[in-house]
Formats: structure tokens, sequence, C-alpha cells
């Protein structure tokens, strides 16, 4: 099969056409051969309202199995697909498709409720993601055809759409085929401009690599306007013949613990605030009873014990899934060294939107516990620095899943990817000699000591965090000392009574006993407490440029 993303999506519909695909979590359900049918009815509908191959089409509402159709409806079509996360606030919303150039938006009501489409006066129509009524235009055109698409569609297809009839166009490999536009740590939104071969080099990396068999199930806990979640819970299981499950809720550890032992998902993909959460309150507070402590240090009833422990975690997750990915963030060194002791099947990868999204992985036998794994293939990676297995330096990779800039950015294209290809993740790591990458920090958080020093704020978080009563944790520079925002765990200070007097001992008391781990120069001078979560990004990422 030649090397084209779209013709690895047509061959999963015809090959699984009967198969279940997409399902709204206690709603709808749809086949694969369904999901072709609706592809239908959208190219009908871009077709008579104006749209060409090359125009922009936005998204913009939580996941369902409509975003999903919508988007492989854009791409099969010949269009650019922009996803917009639908928690970003009205005026960035207006930003990105003004900037992105869309001509239609696909939009959920809570978004709709919101914006204001008198700010977007570029856009040929807004369509609703839930039923794919019209809900504003001018155009004449697009509001008959969304009326009377049922009839179009049977007109074309007088004896229904058979499989027979699914032939996608096949494109070229430098063809733009999204704009994703970021939500970085750092900075304001940047229209990442993903071509087919980064799509295509990330999806055949996944097929290659992680296994999935159809008809397995994935419950879909990431936003697909984030690359990672659309790359690993949505483009890979789809092309795998995967039946993916769309939640209708906030994925809380709560609501997760009740769906995965509903479902019994194969695969699960999540970024590592969400996996804490449920070791931290569910696993650990056992293993610090004396008697486990103690039993873990026996050889063989130690044995016995680790693999009960993991059976319980395995069962807080559905009880069958082959393996648990864990990206966009590094895990906190706590629970992973203890994942690791029970040989619990984890795995941590590291991308980035630019990358479309992948950089490093490693199959979970074979992962090094605090690494991200090894250069994915078509992918390459370097350190900047004369020492890259000792000293820490930038990280820069190079590779098909590279992205071609930002949309009418140049200057921010030019300051990220050098003429020569690599680009400049803004990542700080180092690479061991069998080229596996651990990473430090971001460089724009690197903080410099008193007499120079390098202090990866990244670092004294993960002891924080792993701390009694401390949610997350942000640690700061001001006025030349180290402060320390702990927004706390409010569930577990219910749970053992803890008072908000008494949290601020506990507190102090923690600060001491981290400052004795590390160096005189990069102990906290205070801590303070963060009465809000942290604003974050789509892959829970805290967005310390507004806490600086």
């Amino acid at each position: 099969m030649e090397q084209s993303f779209l013709k690895l999506i047509e061959h999963s519909i015809k090959e699984h056409w009967h198969l279940p695909s997409l399902t709204d979590y206690q709603g709808a359900e749809h086949n694969y051969k369904d999901v072709a049918r609706w592809i239908e009815k959208l190219h009908i509908l871009f077709e008579r309202s104006g749209i060409r191959p090359g125009d922009k089409i936005a998204l913009c509402s939580r996941n369902t199995s409509n975003w999903g159709i919508t988007f492989l409806a854009t791409l099969t079509y010949g269009a650019v697909a922009v996803p917009i996360l639908n928690e970003f606030r009205p005026d960035t919303i207006h930003h990105i498709i003004n900037h992105s150039e869309a001509r239609l938006l696909f939009v959920g009501k809570s978004v709709w409720d919101n914006i204001d489409h008198e700010q977007m006066p570029n856009l040929t129509g807004i369509i609703a993601m839930a039923d794919y009524s019209v809900i504003s235009s001018e155009n004449a055109s697009l509001r008959e055809t969304a009326l009377i698409l049922e009839e179009l569609f049977k007109l074309k297809h007088p004896e229904g759409l058979q499989l027979k009839d699914i032939h996608y166009r096949v494109e070229r490999p430098g063809e733009l085929a999204m704009i994703n536009y970021t939500s970085g740590t750092t900075s304001s939104p940047k229209g990442v401009m993903l071509p087919y071969r980064s799509m295509w080099s990330n999806l055949r990396y996944a097929l290659d690599q992680m296994g999935y068999t159809p008809g397995e199930k994935l419950v879909s806990i990431l936003t697909m306007a984030h690359m990672y979640g659309l790359a690993f819970e949505f483009i890979y299981p789809f092309a795998s013949g995967i039946h993916i499950y769309f939640l209708q809720k906030m994925p809380s550890p709560k609501i997760l613990g009740e769906v995965f032992a509903d479902i019994r998902p194969h695969l699960i993909v999540a970024v590592p605030l969400i996996i804490e959460k449920i070791i931290k309150s569910r696993v650990l507070p056992q293993l610090e009873r004396f008697h486990i402590k103690l039993m873990l240090k026996i050889p063989v009833i130690g044995g016995k014990i680790r693999h009960k422990i993991k059976q319980q975690i395995l069962d807080a997750f559905g009880g069958r899934f082959k393996l648990l990915a864990v990206g966009g963030a590094a895990l906190n060194k706590e629970v992973e060294a203890f994942l690791h002791s029970v040989k619990f099947p984890y795995t941590v990868g590291y991308g980035m939107t630019e990358c479309g999204p992948a950089i490093a992985f490693d199959h979970w036998q074979t992962f090094r516990p605090t690494s991200c794994g090894k250069a994915v293939d078509r992918m390459e990676i370097k350190i900047d620095s004369d020492d890259p297995f000792n000293k820490v330096g930038e990280i820069f990779t190079k590779g098909a899943n590279v992205m071609d800039g930002y949309y009418n950015n140049p200057e921010a294209t030019e300051a990220v990817l050098a003429p020569d290809g690599w680009l400049h993740t803004g990542d700080l790591g180092v690479l061991d000699a069998d080229g596996y990458l651990y990473i430090k920090g971001r460089s724009k958080s690197l903080i410099l000591g008193p007499s120079g020093q390098n202090i990866y704020p990244e670092e004294i978080e993960d002891i924080l965090n792993a701390q009694p009563y401390v949610a997350e944790s942000l640690v700061i520079e001001r006025e030349g000392k180290l402060v320390a925002l702990v927004y706390p765990d409010a569930e577990a200070m219910k749970q053992n009574k803890v008072t908000k007097e008494a949290l601020n001992k506990i507190i102090n008391e923690t600060r001491k006993t981290i400052n004795q781990q590390l160096p005189a120069y990069s102990q906290i001078a205070r801590v303070q407490i963060h009465e809000e979560e942290f604003e974050k990004t789509p892959k829970r990422s805290i967005k310390r440029f507004l806490y600086q």
C-alpha cells in the first residue's frame, strides 16, 4: 500500500465495515459503514455550499462521534481541518477562526452559546455539531442542502452506500492536512501546519508498534482538539478497527472508574495527572501500612504482594487492557517507581503538536523508567550539548513528523525551525548511550541560581506533588527566591479532616523536609497556598507564563 494517510483510513472502513466504530457513551453508536455514509453526506454538503479543496473547516466542540466524522469528512474531501479546543475563551476562538481563514465552523452548543458570529465575518456558515443543522449562514445553498441532505444522499446512492463505492483521494505527502492551534505553556496559540507526511508517519508508527486487534475497545479521555488525543485516541484506533467510546462528562477519576468497569478497554492513553490521581488516592495509601512495607522486603512474599497490587491497579482500569500509554508530561517519579516495581504495563512517550505529535516512545517491556523512550521511526533526536550523555541541553528533532511551520507566522517559524530541518523543541534533556531520552524541563522555565546554577522547577515540583495534601504545584522565582505555589488536594483534606490552618503547618513542615533533599541554591524559600486549580493547556500542562 502506498504511503497515503487517507488510503489507510479507507482501508479500515472497508476492512471493518460491519464492526462498531464510534459511540457516544450511553448514546448513539455508529458502525464503520455508518461513518462512511456520514462522510459521504458531508461531502455533498461541502460541495453544494461552495467549499473547495484547500478551504479551512474548523471544529470546536467536546469529543463526540460527529466530531470524528466531521474531521474525516474534511480530510477525505480535500479541505484542511482546524480543530479548536472548546475550552478556549470566546475571543481566542474568534481569533483562531479569523486567523486560519476558516470557511465553515462545526460547533458544540456550549461553545455557540458564548461566541459571537459577528466577530467571525468570513465564515460561510456555522453548523451544529450535534445534528449538522445550520445555525447561522447567509449562504442559501448551504441552508437548503442541510435541510434536504438525506434526500440528496438517496438520489446519489439509490441502493445505499456500498462498500465498493468507497474510494478516497490519494493525497500528496507535502499537502496541508490540518492546522492545529497550540495552547502552549509559555505563549499564545500558534497555528501548527501539519502536512500529510506527518499524519501518515505518526499513524504508520502506531500501526507498526502498538498492536491493536479489530473489535477491541478504547475510552477517549483526551480532547481530540489536541494532537496527542487526536492521533492516539482517534486516528490510530479508527485505522485499526477499534470501537471508540466518547465520554459525555469531564473525565474525573470517579467517572473514569465507573466507565472503565463498564467498557473494560484494551488500551488506555492518558496524561499523568489522571493516572497519578487514581494511584495516589487508591493504591499508595495502602502501601504506607507498616506490615505491607515490611512484607514487600521479603522476596517471596513481596512478589506475591506486588502481583496482587498490580492486579488491583489493573482492575481499577477495567481489568483487561494491554498497555497504559502516558504522554503530555512526565510521570511523578514516586508513582513511576511504584508502577515499575510491580511490573505494570505502562510506557511514557514524548511529543509535541509540532510533530503531530510523536518524537519518542518505546514498548513497555523494554521501556526504561524516568525516560520517555527512543526516537520513533523516521525521526532523529539530538541534544544541543557538548556532552549529550551527561550535560543537559535543548532537545532538537528532525524527520517526517515535523511540521511545515506556523500558519501566517514566519517569525515564529524561523525561531524554532532551522533551515536544515532541525526543530528546536524548547525542552531540555539528555540521551543515554542507547538513545533513550530523559527530559529535565523546559528551557523557558529554567531558573538561574544565585551563582548561575541551572534550576529545573519541574524536578522540585515532582517532589512536592508526591507529598500528602498536594494536588499540584508550581515553582517560580520572586525577588531572587524560589516560591512554591501549591494547589491543595481538597478530597484528601476532607477525608482526613484537615483544616486550612492545619494544612499551612503541614505544608511548611513539608517544605523543610523537601529542602533537606535539595542543594542550597534550589531550596524553597516560601510556600504559598493557591486556592484555585492552575490554568492548563489541553495536555494538562500548567500555563506557567500566567503565574511568573
